[in-house]
């Protein structure tokens, strides 16, 4: 009987250590594939992702998932010049683009984010595509007379900016207490909130203050951004997981090359606003905006 019992122990021993080494075949399997570069997986074939969000005109999809925006139109122009035509499209919300490449769903963030300190912790950035600023949307007529933060301050308006953008970092820099902001989703939402009279003001990119009030045919209007803080200047950079060092690298390589003769990327990204006015200064660099913003 002994020996019954003790087969059947060994048995069930068996099947344990069976399942445990399949359990770690597997995990090592997966593991090896999520420890692929960027680099590596192209080389198998695999399709890169391009990460944005809906910020037009900066990064949106079109009605077939095809990639917009003079960012993306920047981005392409830089992978063709690397030799790579085929990508996929992964569209999030503002605040989910950094988690979304290092949870590896995407590869590459084009979404138009500005190069700032706190990101540079979580995300590497390539060299500057542009330098931007800020602006107010604001009521027609401006009513309350404002164009910067210490204007909201000073008259105690609501302001609405996008959560996760570099404007949440500034209002408060500037003294706007969190009892007067509102943070939303992204472009969209910051609209919706102005639309339905919930804030006051909003702060954003130029470019995307000036599309809100051409959508809204003259319902808001956009404040002068040379009334913004001189600081609040920013250079946009494209994404790319910590670990994809080599691909962005030869990334760089290629934005060089394009930046030196622009036309063609001026072409296809002038369709969305973006000129020789934005082309960034060497000043500039993403190693200047990792360490000052």
């Amino acid at each position: 009987m002994l020996g019954y019992y003790l087969t059947k122990i060994g048995d069930v021993m068996n099947k344990i250590i069976k399942s445990i080494s399949v359990f770690l075949i597997i995990l090592f399997s997966i593991s090896s594939v999520n420890a692929k570069t960027l680099t590596e997986r192209l080389k198998e074939g695999h399709k890169i992702r391009l990460g944005f969000g809906t910020s037009v005109p900066w990064a949106m999809a079109g009605d077939n998932g095809e990639p917009l925006g003079f960012v993306n139109m920047i981005a392409l122009t830089v992978l063709e010049e690397m030799g790579i035509t085929e990508y996929e499209t992964k569209v999030f919300e503002w605040s989910g683009l950094i988690p979304g490449i290092n949870a590896d769903r995407s590869d590459m963030v084009t979404g138009g984010m500005y190069i700032l300190k706190s990101r540079c912790a979580n995300m590497n950035f390539s060299d500057p595509i542009g330098v931007f600023g800020d602006a107010m949307l604001v009521p027609k007529g401006n009513p309350k007379g404002i164009n910067n933060y210490a204007d909201v301050v000073r008259t105690g308006a609501k302001l609405v900016t996008g959560a996760g953008f570099n404007t949440v970092e500034a209002a408060k820099k500037y003294g706007v207490p969190e009892s007067q902001m509102m943070l939303v989703e992204g472009e969209v939402g910051i609209l919706a909130a102005m639309k339905a009279g919930r804030a006051d003001v909003a702060v954003q990119t130029f470019f995307g203050a000036k599309e809100h009030e051409e959508k809204t045919g003259g319902a808001f209007e956009v404040t002068d951004p040379k009334l913004m803080p001189k600081e609040t200047l920013n250079v946009v950079g494209i994404g790319f997981r910590k670990s994809d060092v080599e691909f962005r690298d030869n990334f760089n390589a290629a934005l060089a090359k394009v930046m030196a003769n622009p036309e063609k990327m001026l072409e296809r990204a002038g369709e969305y606003g973006y000129d020789r006015a934005q082309l960034p200064p060497p000043e500039m660099s993403t190693e200047w905006a990792c360490a000052t913003k």
